[in-house]
């Protein structure tokens, strides 16, 4: 049997574990081992094995990945999501969805110092739904705007997504970093225009809030320095050359602890809670990563990546055909698998092409993190719906899926955009390196 059949077979088993419900890392772990022993030996294989986990756990640009997790989840123990809403609140209430466009503006905010959806939904659906709920707003508008709004954490940095991807692609994580920031603004933006549309034609879905006293907005300004703080100190430092990526994540992770620590917001059992939720994420992350770079040794092996841009390339398709089916396989994927478990899965089959086509890798970067965020909303493996529901029970599955169909749409358009016009996503990024 030829390097090329094992190869396709093992695609295969990979293929048929993944729709069975194997664990990823299981999944592609598995299939890696058992392709490489055939190709090359146990032996070559266990050295191979040895090899990837040293490497992968050992390399100082790897550190960024727990670093950024524990940020994250010392943002949302620490309660500043809190503080982002009410004074979005004050400020943003009045105006028609005001209580749905408060939540994407602070889940956007929240995003800049997080870096994980899941902690910006965790810390913003008890506070946001309940007094959307209170207001008497539609359940999918208020569902669909805080979880489709959460994540844009993962695009707005620092992102844990933009680290993974430049980690494995060996793409500046400072240019993905500052590539995000006016794709996560419009975003943001065009989200808050479709509500306060939606709500001025149909005003029952969102009622305004209550009007506050403009010393009172002002005096909740206070609220968001210490979010601006942290945000600045890590986009300032790494537009001025101050620090590495890895170096910010320390500065960031250690900014919010003092942050927190001044302001008693901090115990010792909401530190514990947070390094122990950082362990489980960051070691389900290593795990993959570990797995993916097994498997790529066997394409490798099989000359596969090689034969899948031979093939687009003499297809003789136009680009953006070829994007555009590369766009249609992530939306397809991200229904099925999570989110760093796509981008690992698949950046061994696709970048190749993407470099082969000439797209700039950050251009892609920033392309394939709404692609993410797309499938951490579609059914049936939404996962920030399903947090969502588990959050707020008393807002069905079925009305959170519906709710962020529009979101979904509108992020479509925004992946229309970037790929038509390049400039948008690179011209910061190009400004500040």
């Amino acid at each position: 049997m030829d390097a090329g059949t094992i190869g396709t077979l093992g695609i295969l088993a990979l293929a048929t574990l993944i729709i069975a419900g194997v664990p990823l890392a299981f999944s592609i772990g598995v299939v890696g081992i058992i392709a490489n022993s055939v190709l090359v030996g146990p032996s070559q294989t266990g050295l191979q094995i040895w090899q990837v986990t040293f490497q992968s756990t050992t390399d100082f640009i790897m550190t960024s990945i727990p670093l950024f997790v524990l940020m994250g989840q010392l943002v949302s123990a620490g309660g500043l999501g809190r503080d982002l809403y009410e004074c979005v609140y004050k400020w943003l209430g009045r105006v028609p969805g005001g209580l749905a466009v408060t939540s994407v503006v602070s889940c956007a905010a929240f995003g800049a110092i997080a870096g994980v959806s899941s902690a910006g939904i965790s810390a913003m659906a008890p506070i946001a739904i309940p007094q959307m709920q209170r207001f008497g707003y539609d359940n999918r508008l208020a569902a669909g705007s805080l979880a489709s709004a959460s994540t844009l954490a993962i695009m707005i940095p620092p992102s844990l997504a933009f680290v993974v991807y430049g980690i494995w692609t060996d793409t500046s994580i400072g240019k993905l970093f500052i590539a995000g920031i006016l794709p996560g603004i419009l975003m943001a933006t065009l989200f808050s225009i479709y509500i306060m549309v939606l709500c001025t034609l149909r005003p029952e879905l969102g009622p305004v809030g209550p009007r506050f006293p403009l010393r009172e907005r002002l005096a909740a300004l206070i609220k968001v320095v210490p979010v601006v703080l942290v945000f600045g100190l890590m986009v300032g430092g790494l537009y001025m050359g101050w620090f590495t990526p890895s170096e910010g994540a320390a500065v960031g992770c250690s900014a919010v602890v003092v942050i927190l620590v001044a302001m008693r917001r901090l115990s010792w059992a909401d530190t514990a809670q947070a390094l122990v939720d950082t362990a489980r994420l960051s070691v389900m992350i290593f795990a993959i990563v570990i797995a993916v770079q097994v498997f790529t040794r066997f394409l490798v092996l099989t000359d596969i990546p090689p034969a899948i841009v031979s093939a687009i390339s003499q297809t003789g398709l136009p680009t953006w055909v070829t994007l555009s089916m590369i766009m249609l396989l992530y939306l397809v994927l991200g229904m099925f698998l999570d989110s760093i478990g796509m981008l690992l899965l698949t950046l061994p089959f696709v970048f190749p092409v993407i470099r082969h086509l000439g797209v700039d890798p950050v251009l892609f970067g920033v392309v394939l993190t709404v692609m993410v965020e797309i499938g951490l909303l579609t059914p049936p493996v939404g996962m920030n719906c399903y947090i969502l529901n588990q959050l707020v029970p008393s807002v069905s599955l079925g009305e959170i899926f519906r709710g962020v169909m529009p979101f979904v749409v509108i992020c479509l358009l925004c992946v229309v955009l970037f790929l038509a016009w390049p400039e948008f996503v690179l011209w910061l990024p190009n400004k500040a390196f």
